[in-house]
């Protein structure tokens, strides 16, 4: 790692590096002193300093799932889960390549077919990843398939196609062994997901999918014992983490990340890792994956920069321009794509340092639950009455429909001459101040048309009105950067998609069905950024709808 600071954040570093030095910063945060922090339960959640080298002493049951999975003769593995049950199998599977090993973390309908539509269900075996076992999308991805399972296989044979990741005395644990579960594979309680790429939760699908984990898992233990250098300046996780937080500290709280093509998808795992992380009591370090880079001159004094190298790549973006411009850059280089595993635990490290300097608890994330218990609300009422409850668009032209609360509305109303989408939308995005930021949220599937679609217009927006931005498809990012968005600065300014979907999906045994958990999902995660006071539109397409998805980026 090397990193090009202007002189006064160099200077501020070095201060700060020293006295963490004087503080006994990295003995106490290795004996797990909860007063690194907030004093309050981060004692209770600090498992991931030790489970690399914990994990290297089982590596038995990881070879042994391996051939397991090639005796049984499996084409393909589906990983079911959401967050950091998800993401660090989808950087492995992406990073190395392995296009039989799926992930499904989207209650899209349309994602839930396509995902199907890949595999063969009689030669899949599928893993419910699932720390509480009480998540809501794991248990209905659990449901839909292990039915579809049985109707192709039997049921007395179905639960051989399964492979359960949770905790101990979990309901998902008692699910797996009522339905002969295959293996069941076990985190650690005092692991939080976003903490658990080195523990079973990225072990086991790193088996599934015919990597080395003890090849994964040596840097992330040579990382860790660099980690517990005493030196602040030879320990390289508190180094990062340091200029995280002193750069947070002056108002450079959007950490730009860049990555070299054949570790792109890096850039979603440190998405979650760092925004539920830092994300709440009103401050946060806002990640920013995957955002077109722009001219020096383009970006505010609100940024710090990271490019993640791969050794050989002969694409990535030049960065001395942006120092020579006087901003922070942060260059890491990867040798070996298993040398993911060291990176996997730096940026635990550094996020965990970031956190103490922030002042914050970087081990909970109160505002993801907030979410959850709105989703949840819509849910039961469905379950009640058999239906959703209407909404009111506070405007609707052409089968679209916009909505916000009634005080933003009020302020569209008021800065517009002519109402309509175009003037409303407009409106929205001229809200947007020095220092925000902007964040799409859609909730339509995650694929690569959808995708160059919302990225054409996050590059319009960008260049137009020079924020920051941010692209998350729902409901993934609930579980990701969701909470710093609720639980952050209110410097957001957001864009949420919906559409409703050609197909449906019944869950077994559930009265609702995938479009009304996703449905309830979106209208949770709306209700609870208007609650905190967000800048928040909502633009609808139903199926009547005279212009399709597309036409969003005309409309921009």
């Amino acid at each position: 790692m090397i990193y090009s600071l202007p002189e006064l954040l160099d200077l501020a570093l070095n201060a700060k590096l020293a006295a963490m030095r004087s503080s006994n910063i990295v003995s106490r945060i290795w004996a797990k002193d909860a007063s690194v922090w907030t004093n309050a339960d981060e004692s209770k959640w600090l498992a991931w300093l030790t489970i690399a080298d914990e994990e290297l002493a089982h590596l038995e049951k990881y070879r042994e799932l391996a051939a397991d999975i090639e005796r049984a003769d499996f084409k393909d593995v589906l990983l079911m889960g959401m967050g950091g049950s998800s993401l660090c199998p989808e950087v492995l599977a992406l990073t190395f390549n392995r296009s039989n090993f799926h992930i499904l973390d989207s209650t899209v309908p349309s994602q839930v077919q396509t995902v199907e539509s890949k595999i063969d269900i009689a030669k899949t075996l599928f893993i419910v990843a699932s720390k509480s076992g009480s998540t809501l999308e794991p248990n209905c991805f659990k449901q839909y398939f292990f039915d579809r399972v049985a109707q192709t296989v039997g049921k007395e044979n179905a639960g051989k196609h399964f492979v359960a990741i949770t905790d101990p005395g979990s309901k998902m644990e008692a699910a797996a062994k009522s339905d002969g579960f295959r293996h069941i594979f076990y985190g650690k309680p005092e692991i939080g997901g976003r903490y658990s790429a080195l523990s079973a939760f990225g072990l086991t699908a790193a088996a599934a999918m015919g990597l080395d984990v003890e090849r994964l898992l040596r840097p992330g233990s040579e990382m860790g014992g660099a980690c517990r250098n005493e030196d602040p300046q030879s320990n390289p996780g508190l180094v990062l983490g340091t200029i995280l937080g002193i750069c947070h500290g002056i108002g450079r709280d959007k950490l730009t990340i860049f990555t070299s093509p054949e570790i792109h998808d890096l850039g979603a795992w440190l998405e979650q890792l760092i925004a539920e992380s830092t994300g709440k009591n009103g401050v946060a370090i806002i990640p920013v994956d995957r955002e077109p880079i722009q001219p020096a001159v383009s970006y505010g004094d609100d940024r710090v920069f990271v490019n993640l190298k791969f050794n050989g790549s002969d694409s990535g973006p030049d960065l001395s321009e942006l120092f020579a411009a006087g901003h922070p850059v942060i260059e890491i280089s990867i040798n070996d794509l298993y040398d993911l595993g060291a990176e996997f635990f730096r940026w635990e490290f550094a996020t965990a340092v970031a956190g103490s300097i922030m002042q914050i608890n970087p081990f909970d994330q109160p505002d993801v639950e907030s979410a959850k218990i709105e989703a949840r609300k819509i849910t039961d009422e469905y379950e009640r009455t058999g239906s959703l409850s209407e909404e009111t668009p506070f405007f609707e032209s052409n089968g679209i429909q916009l909505f916000t609360s009634e005080q933003h509305a009020n302020r569209l109303r008021q800065m517009v001459d002519e109402r309509g989408i175009v003037e409303f939308l407009s409106a929205h995005l001229a809200t947007i101040e020095e220092h925000d930021y902007f964040g799409m949220l859609a909730y339509v599937e995650m694929n690569s048309g959808n995708e160059s679609t919302l990225q054409d217009l996050r590059r319009r927006v960008l260049e137009k009105y020079l924020p920051a931005t941010c692209l998350g498809f729902g409901p993934r990012f609930l579980h990701s950067t969701g909470q710093a968005y609720k639980g952050g600065p209110n410097t957001g300014v957001f864009l949420q998609i919906t559409s409703e979907d050609e197909t449906e999906l019944s869950i077994p045994g559930q009265k609702y069905t995938f479009g009304v958990v996703n449905t309830a999902q979106a209208r949770g995660d709306f209700q609870v950024l208007l609650d905190r006071g967000r800048r928040a539109l909502r633009i609808h397409f139903s199926k009547d709808a005279d212009f399709g998805f597309d036409y969003l980026t005309e409309l921009v």
